[in-house]
């Protein structure tokens, strides 16, 4: 109980800092920094060392990554670099502890292995890419407060502070093939891992691109990861196992491949000649909020539940409310402080029901439910 209290403060907190700028100027006070830290890093990577320890609360190392991550936030936001240059290094050294602890290796070597499920995959490379973001920021902060030594535009603090949303994008993915049949038929073998590896390598290419200012480049692999994305959707549609799960989780998804599509027309509008920055802003802010409180969310309410089920989480009116107020009220809610407040509302209502809703479910649920063992994709716990 005590987490879900923490997670409802931390995640409300993060989406309310979404919209500080319509009381304090950014010029003053940038609230951006908090407003990505506290979800995806503060609440999502402590959520993924709870999922990988599988404990029935926070561990010693779970809550110690936890307060870290806050201070880290903290340090970042009010640029206080010293300690921000050393606490990400700290946390990442947690990190590649619990990974190790879980998977046995220092090395990953399961990653290349076609006998490791997809799912482990997915899960490591979580792991393995919080490590890694939160060693490179630290290395972005030496660079940038420090250094000096390179001086590329897109080689922001900011840049690298986004990468720890890739991380909770794979611990969803990893939920997903966890909740699929344990299909191995060459065909079907072959997509899962060819998911893997394109979802995987075509963001970090991506960001390399990004980096490079790379405007072809940049739009061919968009395209490619929303293609990869749609194969995701279709391999859950055909082989997901009918959990009460797998509805929200699909709307998951399709939140995604509207970032995905959002994503690529904003490059093509940014490297256009009539581009505008202020004319761009509404669709860079409906890509944000999908990504993150769309796609982000989805994966991050099941794994913080996933003892708890069967619960109501299938509900149309849960996914309705989510749909509102990430695809609507949040990207007026940016332009406008009354949609604003109302947007905080509905999202606190929304995290309240996705975290502590404990109703009731048909017994078809239930027996659905049991199937799960039965197929072998214990993964899950």
């Amino acid at each position: 109980m005590v987490l879900r209290v923490t997670l409802w403060l931390m995640m409300t907190t993060a989406i309310t800092c979404g919209f500080f700028h319509h009381l304090i100027a950014p010029e003053v006070i940038n609230f951006e920094r908090l407003h990505i830290f506290l979800f995806n890093l503060c609440s999502g990577g402590t959520l993924l060392v709870y999922f990988t320890e599988d404990t029935p609360g926070l561990s010693r190392r779970a809550l110690t990554f936890l307060l870290l991550s806050i201070a880290f936030a903290v340090c970042a936001f009010m640029g206080w670099y010293e300690p921000a240059l050393i606490i990400p290094l700290v946390l990442a050294v947690i990190i590649e502890r619990v990974r190790v602890d879980h998977f046995g290796s220092c090395i990953p070597r399961a990653l290349f292995s076609g006998k490791e499920s997809t799912s482990k995959k997915f899960h490591q490379a979580a792991l393995l890419c919080l490590s890694l973001a939160l060693f490179i920021s630290s290395l972005a902060i030496l660079n940038n407060q420090f250094g000096h030594w390179l001086a590329l535009e897109k080689l922001q603090l900011d840049t690298f502070f986004l990468g720890f949303s890739f991380p909770v994008s794979l611990i969803g993915m990893s939920v997903i093939f966890a909740l699929m049949k344990n299909n191995s038929d060459p065909p079907t073998h072959f997509l899962k891992e060819l998911s893997f590896w394109v979802i995987n390598l075509g963001v970090i290419i991506f960001f390399l691109f990004i980096l490079a200012s790379w405007f072809m480049s940049q739009v061919a692999i968009a395209s490619i990861l929303f293609l990869a994305v749609a194969l995701v959707f279709y391999l859950y549609w055909q082989q997901g196992i009918q959990l009460q799960q797998k509805i929200f989780l699909t709307s998951g998804i399709l939140f995604l491949l509207v970032t995905s599509i959002t994503g690529i027309l904003y490059i093509l509008l940014a490297f256009s000649d009539s581009y505008n920055a202020q004319e761009a802003l509404p669709l860079l802010r409906m890509h944000a909020f999908t990504a993150l409180y769309g796609w982000n969310l989805s994966g991050l309410a099941v794994i913080g539940r996933h003892g708890d089920f069967p619960i109501q989480l299938h509900s149309l009116k849960v996914i309705l409310l989510h749909w509102l107020t990430v695809f609507i009220l949040c990207p007026l809610g940016y332009f406008y402080p009354v949609v604003a407040v109302l947007a905080v509302c509905c999202y606190g209502r929304l995290l309240f029901v996705l975290l502590f809703n404990h109703g009731q479910v048909d017994r078809e649920v239930v027996a659905a439910e049991d199937k799960l063992l039965a197929y072998g994709t214990s993964e899950l716990r």
